[in-house]
């Protein structure tokens, strides 16, 4: 990760767009999936607070290797603040750590995963949510944040933002359904553990989210489009991107989540979208080239990337409950654009 100005910069300035921040200082915090597009942005969020305002958080680290976890951070896992825990999701939990918070963001989150490993991906979610549930009925911790999707909402004949009750229809045959079906029976199987055992949890759904965290591998479309422009190549659209979208820029995710972490009712939903950022695939990519003076250019997809597609023609998210909660994005779409590629 190349931690330039403006990706510090930006982390410092959306510290002041999450309420009551001071109730997770002096804290210990577990973040599972922490070397992903999301999480490894919550690491360098809390990284920088402790930097900025010595906020005094410990931060455990869980990753599936201690190599990839120094591929994505280096010598920050030698800071005095970062404890590294292997964590694999499919694995009954070992260590034993007196834990605040978690947050819960270790998932499968590339669709060629989907396409080739529906199988893991449904159980990875699944179980490695379990094994944290059954954690905190052991421990004493404060707070779970479950890290879901906005795929859990499926198909529904609205143009409309989705808000938090608004479900539609998922192919519950089609293989590709593994990610938003496993996504729904964690929302489920959290809040079925606050009425049984009182583990006090909450969730979040992401929309598409983007930013200088994602990884060359991450086959998603808008993750795809920044690595094709930084590499001086046009934009290639495989379908006519008229798909609705809430776009949100990786830092304004990250201060949405902390939001409700902190500020959030238990056993609720939340959508993380930021308005300024709902847009269609197209206006995304032709935004992308509009900064970076490339092209956008459209092609056929070969019949395994349309497996991977995602089942929802508009997955935008009404923002409404978050913001209730004091959260305002920072960033609008050109602005992230221009920051990722910088």
């Amino acid at each position: 990760m190349n931690y330039t100005f403006t990706y510090i910069n930006d982390l410092k300035l959306s510290q002041d767009r999450v309420p009551n921040l001071k109730k997770i200082y002096n804290s210990n915090i577990l973040i599972t999936g922490a070397t992903g597009l999301v999480c490894s942005a919550i690491v360098d969020f809390i990284l920088v607070l402790n930097d900025t305002v010595n906020a005094n958080i410990k931060v455990y680290l869980a990753a599936r290797t201690k190599d990839k976890a120094l591929q994505r951070f280096g010598n920050k896992l030698e800071r005095t603040d970062i404890i590294f825990v292997e964590y694999n999701a499919l694995e009954e939990i070992k260590w034993d750590y007196e834990l605040d918070y978690i947050i819960h963001g270790a998932s499968p989150a590339n669709p060629s995963l989907y396409v080739k490993q529906p199988v893991e991906t449904m159980l990875a979610n699944i179980i490695g949510l379990k094994n944290i549930l059954e954690y905190a009925v052991k421990k004493t911790v404060k707070r779970i944040l479950f890290i879901s999707s906005s795929e859990v909402y499926g198909n529904k004949d609205t143009s409309n933002s989705y808000k938090e009750t608004d479900y539609g229809f998922v192919d519950i045959i089609n293989p590709r359904a593994c990610y938003p079906s496993a996504k729904r029976a964690c929302e489920t199987l959290s809040v079925a553990y606050h009425e049984e055992y009182g583990v006090n949890c909450v969730n979040v759904r992401l929309g598409h989210i983007y930013g200088p965290t994602a990884v060359r591998s991450d086959t998603r479309a808008s993750s795809q489009f920044f690595y094709d422009v930084v590499d001086a190549h046009d934009i290639i659209m495989k379908s006519n991107g008229l798909q609705k979208r809430s776009y949100c820029y990786v830092v304004d995710c990250v201060s949405a989540i902390v939001t409700v972490l902190i500020n959030g009712e238990v056993a609720t939903a939340y959508n993380i979208s930021n308005p300024s950022s709902v847009v269609t695939i197209r206006e995304l990519a032709e935004m992308i080239a509009l900064v970076s003076g490339q092209h956008v250019k459209y092609v056929n997809p070969t019949d395994v990337e349309v497996k991977g597609y995602n089942l929802m023609s508009n997955s935008s998210l009404d923002s409404h409950l978050l913001k209730g909660l004091g959260w305002n994005g920072y960033f609008d779409l050109q602005t992230g654009v221009k920051h990722t590629l910088q």
